[in-house]
């Protein structure tokens, strides 16, 4: 099968190599539309290694149609139209996956939208939910409101009834958040965050942070009480100058860091599973949609990475394959 390799000096370049084999409980896709991702970027640096033992191709975010099914899956059958999220190997004309990390692709959504929607809001899931344990009505600050993720935790956090902030990098990237639903965007370039909150009196309860670094400190000062900070990334650097755990106890702040990529499969499928049960029915009647950028054929795999990596994108970049 073709695929994506990664050459010296760090472009993509078709290759070629055998097909994935599949276990019994795993399913083979045929892939037709590849989302990006920045753990793409990273592994390509040789900064995000796959996990150990799962394939070494980039991508995590995939949407085609089941080409073979494990001798112990049921559920599923060949030629289903399917989105997943891979540990690796999503750069490829077919890729592996188990089959409870399945979803099945409602039939008015493309492939295109459905390689959208996998990472970005299962992330977003993860992060509101699963770990922050977002509730009704609660203030919320999403950094890089713009991003694929934040995109999706504006809208789960809509949808749960809450106040959300955003912070982004262009008065574009503002636009786009507020007709999401934001309540709040704020152009980090013309403003700060936090003397903003701290002159309008805004704390958060729960902050979905990609950047860390200065924002660590700056998270801490615009927390409410009990607030809980989940950090996925650390695209302002990893270290925190002005950590101040005086005020983290003093407003019993909880202090998160997750990745979802090297959690366990029955982690996974858990997690599958509850955001099917709470908003499965949204995304397939459209209420819960994936932002879709650009979708560039595979051939330009290589523009779509300059693009991402330039900050240059509003919601997500899409691989179509041909």
């Amino acid at each position: 099968m073709r695929y994506l390799a990664v050459d010296e000096t760090q472009q993509l370049t078709f290759s070629e190599t055998e097909q994935p084999v599949i276990d019994d409980d795993e399913c083979l896709i045929q892939v037709l539309a590849i989302g990006i991702n920045r753990a793409d970027l990273l592994q390509k640096a040789g900064k995000y290694p796959a996990p150990k033992g799962e394939s070494e191709i980039l991508g995590i975010e995939v949407s085609g149609t089941l080409a073979q099914i494990g001798s112990h899956v049921e559920n599923w059958q060949a030629g289903q139209s399917v989105y997943a999220l891979v540990p690796g190997g999503g750069y490829a004309e077919f890729v592996k996956v188990k089959a409870s990390h399945l979803m099945a692709l409602p039939e008015n959504k493309t492939p295109t939208q459905g390689a959208a929607i996998a990472e970005t809001f299962l992330t977003a899931y993860q992060s509101l939910f699963a770990i922050a344990n977002l509730q009704e009505g609660e203030k919320v600050l999403i950094h890089a409101g713009a991003s694929g993720v934040g995109c999706a935790a504006i809208q789960l956090a809509k949808a749960k009834g809450c106040f959300v902030a955003t912070t982004v990098g262009s008065d574009d990237k503002a636009q786009a958040c507020k007709a999401l639903g934001a309540d709040i965007a704020i152009n980090y370039k013309q403003q700060d965050f936090a003397a903003w909150a701290k002159e309008n009196r805004y704390q958060f309860d729960v902050i979905v942070d990609v950047v860390a670094g200065e924002y660590v400190a700056k998270n801490i000062n615009v927390a409410a009480l009990d607030c809980r900070i989940v950090i996925l990334a650390i695209l302002g650097g990893r270290f925190s100058q002005d950590f101040d755990m005086a005020k983290m106890l003093g407003k019993r702040i909880s202090l998160f860091a997750s990745t979802l990529r090297n959690r366990s499969d029955d982690y996974k499928a858990e997690l599958v599973g509850r955001f099917e049960q709470d908003f499965g029915k949204a995304i397939a009647d459209g209420s819960l949609t994936p932002i879709i950028d650009s979708v560039y054929s595979w051939q330009q795999a290589n523009q779509a990475h300059e693009k991402m990596a330039n900050n240059a994108n509003i919601g997500k970049l899409v691989l179509s394959v041909d």
